[in-house]
């Protein structure tokens, strides 16, 4: 129940400085377009950040004993196919979020929270929220099962979302915006000032108004929930200054290791990873597979193109006995794929590859930049944003012939400097044509790969096994490889394979 107490506190969040926006009025996508475009027009204006007790002291655990109270703060309907939750503030999540629903009063009030007085300490009675807000907003709907309203999107964080398709649990995010992403400058880290959800029947339509020192935004989304959780995006992105370095539907996830390697990472599992590939449909109408890494030292990879008809981070693997890790469910995590609407001109899909040791931080970063600075002013981007099952299977689009399901690395005994990768492919049905592929495969100038070999494998109708030895001169600490597997007419047969090796801390190949 919601006391007076409890009221009043809610009017005095609504009285106080935050939101100082302006649009509360406006309830339409355009409104909050408008919005953002007059945030741009005005110097930039850092949102509050200053949390009252208990909220100031959250830790991990601490954040987890506050819960949105059913009725309060959760379990709010929009309309009949969706639920919402109103998240606290606190621990990482300090800066306040102005949520709309229709049909719901969503001042901020500590008292629509329950506090487990095991890891918090409630707040006093009486206790004012101040410029406090909520720090995003989590969704619902009967995902998996008519009768059981599963999480479908979480927004929280700076302008961070994830979401998840039937079956999966959740995995690698995305966000609104990038800018600074892999620069030399410390990264700028667009936040989320408001939420406002604009109706919701079959599919709900939402809308985030995003700010930045350099540029505001306002990014209005469709959801569909189902086997393929779809999003349609509309960025209406406004630059105070020239933007060179802007990242356009940005996807983050983490790869720590699998059968490629680190050597360092010591694991009884095989593999830890939310994603293992970077797709790419690009305008040429080829596919590029390039797997992730862990780098020894940051990698930054542009993948130069015109058209891209799509790009994303697959979770390739799909059973259990890939990863060993029944708490985590590896194995289910999404894969996500971005769809470009409309044209997007001349730019590349980004790739930042960050060191880690543990599985905890979000090293991955895949981004689509234009090719010229964006100007100050107005720019738009459409796009479908899919939240699909993993398994090269799941990818869009009409399937080659073979796709590569796994590749591992290792020093051959009689090439002490150099290393032996091997791949395998597969048919997606049926079996593998007569001839066997022609290979094409290029390697970066002070890098000599010999010892190419293709094969069937016995026992095996519909799997191909390729091996090579690279050797880099010595100097040489990264290396880039490209294969393609040719039929007889000289048609690629299989997705592009891209890898950039990069030598160990140690020196070693």
């Amino acid at each position: 129940m919601i006391t007076r107490r409890a009221t009043l506190a809610g009017a005095l969040a609504l009285a106080a400085p935050w939101p100082r926006i302006g649009w509360a009025e406006k309830d339409t996508p355009a409104g909050m377009i408008a919005a953002a475009r007059a945030l741009a027009d005005a110097p930039y204006d850092p949102p509050p950040r200053a949390l009252l007790p208990p909220f100031d002291a959250l830790d991990y655990d601490g954040y987890r004993g506050v819960r949105p109270r059913p009725g309060a703060a959760a379990d709010l309907p929009l309309g009949s196919r969706f639920r919402a939750d109103l998240l606290p503030p606190g621990w990482l999540f300090s800066e306040p979020v102005a949520i709309t629903l229709p049909g719901h009063d969503t001042r901020f009030s500590p008292y629509l929270f329950d506090y487990d007085p095991a890891l918090v300490t409630p707040p006093e009675p009486g206790a004012e929220p101040g410029e406090m807000g909520f720090s995003g907003l989590r969704l619902r709907t009967p995902l998996n099962a008519p009768d059981r309203w599963d999480e479908v999107l979480v927004l929280q964080g700076a302008s961070y979302f994830r979401a998840l398709a039937a079956g999966t649990v959740y995995g690698l995010s995305a966000r609104a915006l990038a800018l600074g992403t892999g620069g030399p400058a410390p990264e700028e880290f667009p936040h989320r000032r408001a939420i406002r959800v604009f109706d919701g029947g079959e599919t709900l339509t939402f809308g985030c108004l995003i700010d930045s020192p350099r540029a505001s935004a306002a990014l209005i989304v469709t959801l569909t929930p189902g086997e393929v959780t779809a999003m349609d995006c509309a960025l209406h992105l406004f630059a105070r200054e020239e933007l060179a370095d802007a990242g356009i539907a940005p996807l983050t996830s983490m790869f720590q290791h699998n059968a490629m390697g680190p050597a360092r990472i010591d694991d009884f599992r095989p593999a830890v990873h939310d994603s293992d590939v970077l797709v790419i449909d690009n305008g040429t109408g080829e596919r590029l597979w390039r797997p992730l890494a862990n780098p020894a030292t940051l990698q930054m990879s542009g993948f130069v193109d015109t058209g891209t008809r799509g790009f994303g981070l697959l979770q390739s693997p799909t059973a259990f006995a890939d990863f060993e890790d029944a708490e985590a469910a590896y194995h289910r995590r999404p894969t996500g794929w971005v769809t470009p609407k409309g044209d997007w001109g001349s730019g590349a899909v980004m790739l930042l590859e960050i060191p880690t040791r543990d599985e905890f931080a979000d090293n991955i970063v895949a981004f689509w930049r234009p090719e010229a600075p964006l100007a100050p002013g107005a720019h738009r981007f459409d796009y479908r944003l899919e939240w699909r099952a993993p398994g090269p299977g799941a990818l869009p689009g009409a399937a080659p012939l073979l796709v590569p399901v796994r590749a591992g690395a290792g020093v051959e005994p009689n090439h002490r400097r150099g290393r032996l990768f091997v791949l395998d492919f597969a048919t997606r049905e049926g079996p593998l044509p007569e001839a066997l592929p022609q290979i094409d495969l290029d390697a970066s100038e002070g890098v000599e790969v010999a010892g190419e070999t293709i094969y069937q494998l016995r026992d095996q109708s519909d799997r191909l096994r390729m091996s090579f030895i690279m050797t880099p001169e010595d100097g040489v600490d990264v290396a880039e490889l490209r294969l393609r597997l040719r039929d007889a007419s000289g048609g690629v047969m299989a997705p592009v394979w891209l890898h950039r090796w990069t030598r160990r801390a140690d020196g070693g190949v």
